[in-house]
């Protein structure tokens, strides 16, 4: 990498994850009083209508957003037809999910699911005023600006869904809080980005993307299915109350792996995409990416299984323990997220997205088609096989990356074997050095500072270049 590109890598990996860390902090904060005040009935009740919204969302978006990203000059014309399809197509998606509404309620045995729909229904239109804005702002790496306004957003929308469950409107509050963060979002994006859309109304640019944005916008939608599939599928055959259980699971499974997800995601496209001429340089950036991601996701979402019990218990009690052995399993498919999204983005920075829909829609089919034929035998058994698949997915994601940039599987089994190696070890002697203590909170602390001691020591001692690198940046950011 050159020096300069390596610089820009390094403050976007840095805010991507201070932004998204603080996030997922304040976010879990304010989640475990909603948790606290609301039942996992509520949770079921919001759960089952997300995979229409993001579904909606992804149609609305269309994969211009990854498109224009890939273009290194976008023109304003090009921003500007994307800008009023999104807002077109978002009208559209509304009025149909409106007149849909009462046959999703029917569909989950529950009436008061018709107007909830319709209402969180709009955050999606709200979303199309500013998606153009965003991908300026991706595009041009202002990594510390979309931080900053996503905490912001987070804070505010949070702490209004609080107070709204607080009074007693139940899950309205859940309701109320996604809508409020895209649109505090979207005000931002339009008063941080230079960018303004004209009246001069052109859809022709729009669809001449769509060779690639509608790759992207299959894969999105089968992404989708394949994210939301067990609270549909629970939502229909087991009910509101196990599948908030679930949802409670995943919300914070998804919070740890989105902290390290968005931290990579925030600069991996616009990065991959600069130097997507030279194969040598490209693979060069996208092993050091693949070591940074197994570096930080594999111990903290291993960590994270092993104390799950003892955080649910501490922070929102008995009613919401049978969810714990459900993150812990979570967890493990948590850990290869950023991996996964990172072979995504080699795709995509390579003009194949055609590869990434392949993968996407392949798996999302193996994953409903194994996911309805288990669920006779139980949630547990169907989490099993979902992080099983998942996994296993990565040999075929690898097998792509080699035809396309030559990158072998030994150097990638070089780059993340060893952290995974470490993390479940690290993970393994702290479970049992910590299995005698009853108390909670002891026990809660006792395996964080024992296993971080542990993996940051083995890393350290190993000689792993990674840390010394972080090390170094860190000393001379701070001097």
């Amino acid at each position: 990498m050159s020096s300069e590109l390596k610089e820009k890598t390094a403050k976007g990996l840095i805010w991507g994850g201070l932004g998204n860390g603080a996030m997922q902090v304040i976010g879990a904060l304010l989640g475990l009083i909603m948790l606290n005040i609301l039942t996992p009935a509520d949770y079921g009740k919001v759960a089952v209508l997300l995979i229409y919204s993001n579904i909606a969302t992804c149609i609305q978006d269309s994969g211009f957003t990854a498109a224009l990203i890939n273009k290194k000059e976008p023109t304003h014309e090009e921003y500007n037809s994307v800008f009023w399809f999104n807002i077109t197509v978002s009208l559209v998606m509304y009025v149909i999910l409106w007149f849909a509404s009462p046959f999703i309620a029917e569909f989950n045995h529950d009436a008061e699911l018709t107007t909830l729909a319709r209402f969180i229904f709009i955050g999606f239109v709200i979303n199309s005023l500013g998606t153009v804005q965003r991908a300026y702002l991706n595009g041009h790496l202002m990594v510390k600006q979309t931080s900053i306004i996503g905490l912001v957003a987070l804070v505010l929308s949070n702490t209004v869904g609080v107070l709204v469950a607080f009074v007693g409107y139940a899950y309205w509050g859940l309701a109320l809080q996604p809508m409020l963060f895209v649109t505090i979002v979207m005000v931002c994006d339009w008063y941080v980005s230079p960018w303004r859309p004209t009246m001069r109304i052109d859809l022709r640019p729009a669809f001449g993307m769509f060779g690639f944005s509608g790759k992207i916008l299959l894969t999105g939608l089968f992404g989708q299915l394949n994210t939301h599939v067990f609270s549909f599928l629970l939502g229909h055959y087991y009910g509101a109350h196990t599948t908030g259980l679930y949802s409670n699971a995943r919300k914070w499974n998804d919070m740890a792996s989105n902290t390290i997800n968005g931290m990579m995601s925030s600069v991996s496209h616009p990065v991959l995409a600069q130097v997507a001429d030279d194969d040598a340089r490209y693979r060069a950036v996208f092993r050091k990416m693949l070591r940074f991601a197994s570096f930080v996701s594999f111990p903290c979402m291993l960590g994270l299984a092993i104390v799950s019990r003892d955080f649910i218990l501490m922070t929102v009690g008995e009613k919401w323990a049978d969810s714990a052995l459900l993150l812990s399993m979570l967890c493990l498919h948590g850990a290869f997220v950023p991996i996964t999204d990172l072979y995504s983005r080699l795709a995509i920075s390579r003009g194949r997205s055609g590869v990434n829909l392949f993968c996407t829609v392949s798996l999302c089919v193996l994953v409903w088609i194994g996911l309805y034929a288990m669920r006779s035998f139980g949630i547990y058994y169907m989490i099993a096989y979902f992080i099983l698949i998942n996994v296993a997915w990565l040999l075929v994601w690898q097998w792509f990356a080699w035809r396309i940039v030559r990158l072998s599987f030994l150097a990638v089994l070089k780059d993340v074997s060893p952290f995974f190696l470490f993390a479940a070890s690290v993970v393994t002697a702290t479970w049992y050095m910590t299995s005698p203590i009853d108390n909670v909170y002891i026990s809660f602390v006792a395996k964080i500072v024992i296993a971080a001691t542990l993996y940051i020591g083995i890393t350290y001692l190993s000689g792993a270049v990674i840390l010394r690198e972080s090390i170094d940046y860190l000393r001379k950011n701070r001097k």
